[in-house]
């Protein structure tokens, strides 16, 4: 069992060294983060901007609905 465990833990660590992180340890401070923060920015704006127009297309659609309904949610 031990033995299992063992390889386990030098697979694993073989692994991570093959792996791509997103910062630079040769860095120091903030600049070690920098393509972490620019993807996390990233992903910000563009969730923003795809919730901006989800909210614009359900306001135009329940509009739309309630035009031809002759309801709406304004009554």
């Amino acid at each position: 069992m031990l033995a299992r465990t063992r390889t386990f833990i030098s697979e694993v660590r073989g692994e991570l060294a093959k792996a791509s992180w997103p910062w630079d340890p040769k860095e120091k401070g903030f600049k070690k983060y920098k393509e972490l923060v620019d993807s996390t920015m990233v992903v910000i704006i563009a969730m923003l901007l795809l919730s901006g127009y989800v909210a614009f297309l359900d306001f135009v659609l329940l509009n739309v609905v309630g035009a031809l309904t002759g309801g709406g949610w304004q009554k």
